[in-house]
């Protein structure tokens, strides 16, 4: 038997580049593989969009169309939305009771995400208790790995941690201990060199048509010490070639080839903008595409997602017969 992997992503907004590089590209290879679960993770998304939450089921289609344009396969993975699979709040709330305050209030990301999200005001119980859920998404599935980002490895352990108590608790080995998959591209920065994010308005989305493409990449920050043309650049601190290296189809040859001229002053800034603004076009314009067609018939995409969440929830009830059967409740 395959083994399994869950993922997800909160459906908050438009999918970018950064979203490509660091998730959906690792997904696409990953099904291949393994028994992948790829979730819309609506119940997270509405801990921070809550006041709000019609929005929760466009933006979740919106990405689905995303995830399909750019390889996902509901024939190889099963796509689901969060909120159709209802064990998820089953397990959330038992190991509810296993969590002590203290592990939430220790979480590294919480106070990060309470001040990124300050203008949400997410200072609620949802929100502290928000690893909890996140375990019970991956346990829920037995799933034997996580594909994470090395700043993901403490909610992973939590994970662990909670595992460990359940089986404790049911006096027997109920669900495994999922193990880190570490992705190995690290975050990609904005037009602005920030990390790219749609907070901070710095995002190539994978459904910016060429044009939009060609102006945002225009005004991408570079080398900030190389003011003219004639001076001298260094390559490795520019944004530039950090998007080169991340997702276009260049050799090692033609990237040792461009940062010798970079630093040499043989080759502009304008000059390698205009080979990234072809690179993304030719990448992203297929793929819009194919996402512009997927949402022409949204009746497809819920389809996509009732099948995929009936499996599933399938998939969900052995486990928690499992655990309650052990629990004897």
């Amino acid at each position: 038997m395959k083994k399994v992997i869950l993922s997800g992503m909160r459906p908050t907004g438009r999918l970018h580049l950064g979203h490509w590089v660091g998730t959906l590209a690792n997904w696409a290879k990953l099904q291949e593989e393994f028994a992948c679960f790829y979730m819309v993770a609506d119940y997270h998304a509405l801990m921070s969009e809550y006041k709000d939450p019609r929005k929760l089921r466009v933006w979740g289609l919106d990405n689905l169309a995303d995830w399909l344009a750019w390889g996902i396969d509901p024939e190889k993975s099963v796509i689901f939305l969060q909120s159709d699979v209802p064990q998820h709040l089953e397990l959330f709330m038992i190991l509810s009771c296993l969590t002590p305050l203290g592990l939430l209030y220790r979480c590294p990301t919480f106070k990060e995400q309470l001040q990124q999200l300050k203008d949400k005001d997410v200072n609620t119980y949802a929100f502290l208790g928000y690893p909890a859920l996140q375990a019970a998404d991956i346990l829920l599935y037995r799933a034997s790995a996580v594909p994470v980002g090395e700043d993901q490895l403490p909610h992973l352990e939590f994970t662990r941690e909670l595992a460990r108590k359940l089986n404790a608790v049911a006096l027997k080995e109920i669900l495994p201990e999922p193990q880190a998959m570490l992705t190995d591209f690290p975050r990609l920065a904005g037009l602005d060199g920030r990390k790219m994010s749609k907070s901070y308005d710095n995002a190539i989305y994978l459904s910016d048509d060429d044009d939009t493409i060609k102006k945002k990449v225009m005004t991408m920050f570079t080398d900030q010490a190389r003011l003219r043309k004639t001076d001298p650049g260094n390559a490795d601190v520019c944004n530039l070639f950090t998007n080169y290296s991340g997702f276009l189809d260049i050799s090692q040859a033609e990237k040792d080839k461009i940062k010798e001229q970079c630093s040499s002053a043989s080759r502009g800034c304008t000059d390698c903008k205009k080979l990234l603004i072809d690179g993304l076009c030719a990448l992203i314009g297929p793929r819009r595409s194919v996402r512009d067609e997927m949402l022409k018939d949204q009746g497809r995409l819920q389809k996509i997602l009732e099948a995929g969440s009936q499996k599933a929830r399938e998939a969900a009830a052995q486990t928690m017969a499992e655990i309650k059967a052990a629990l004897k409740l």
